[in-house]
């Protein structure tokens, strides 16, 4: 694995920074990757060399500016920058604008996945009609404080979920789908049986909310590739 590629940006005065993982070739696509609540971890750095190695350029976008020590210091960060929506989606929008702008991505087709916190981020994008093909959420939430509104998205919606996931129950699982009809969305929605949140994480953790499942893991990514593939045939 070679070393990701620091990318300075700010949004609100805040220094942020992004990690890019290029393919050995030239690009297929840009991926932007939003982590979890914890910021960059392992896990999610796995994945965006993996999108490397399947011919794409990711970058790992940069919540807070600064990596959070524990998981309630994570929470803390997080209820900041999500202390109103609109402040929430700019934060996100300055990591999409980030990547655009890297050398080599103009002209690339654009898509977003992220990982719990990240999937409800890149779900935030897709509801405010982000210039992408396609977006991906991994055991993401599916709440929000502004649901999409009719024709407003316009990227292919793939969400990967955990039958099981306590964080987000079936009741809000409705709800999305919902909204996701009354948008008018292209969406697909992938629910895996006795699946908890966080089922891509192979680390260790005492969360009894969160457990890595191999097979959901796997075909969840499966199901990215294929859409993407897809998306890149048309």
């Amino acid at each position: 694995m070679s070393k990701f590629e620091p990318l300075r940006y700010e949004d609100a005065g805040i220094r942020l920074t992004g990690h890019i993982a290029r393919p050995d070739g030239a690009p297929r696509a840009a991926v932007l990757v939003f982590p979890t609540i914890m910021n960059p971890t392992p896990s999610v750095e796995a994945k965006a060399w993996e999108l490397s190695e399947a011919g794409y350029l990711s970058m790992l976008g940069d919540f807070y500016g600064k990596q959070p020590a524990s998981f309630d210091e994570a929470r803390l960060f997080a209820g900041e920058i999500r202390e109103t929506p609109e402040q929430y989606r700019q934060r996100l929008r300055a990591s999409l604008r980030a990547l655009a702008g890297v050398e080599g991505v103009e002209g690339l087709p654009l898509f977003i996945i992220g990982f719990c916190m990240g999937g409800q981020a890149a779900l935030e994008l897709a509801r405010e009609g982000a210039p992408v093909e396609a977006v991906v959420s991994f055991h993401g939430l599916l709440n929000t404080d502004m649901p999409a509104q009719l024709g407003k998205v316009s990227a292919r919606v793939l969400v990967c979920h955990g039958d099981a996931d306590p964080m987000v129950p079936r009741e809000q699982v409705l709800k999305f789908w919902q909204e996701m009809d009354h948008a008018g969305a292209n969406w697909h929605f992938h629910s895996y049986s006795g699946v908890k949140h966080g089922f891509t994480n192979p680390a260790p953790n005492d969360n009894p909310a969160t457990d890595y499942d191999a097979s959901a893991d796997r075909q969840s990514w499966a199901a990215m590739l294929s859409l993407f593939e897809e998306l890149l045939e048309n």
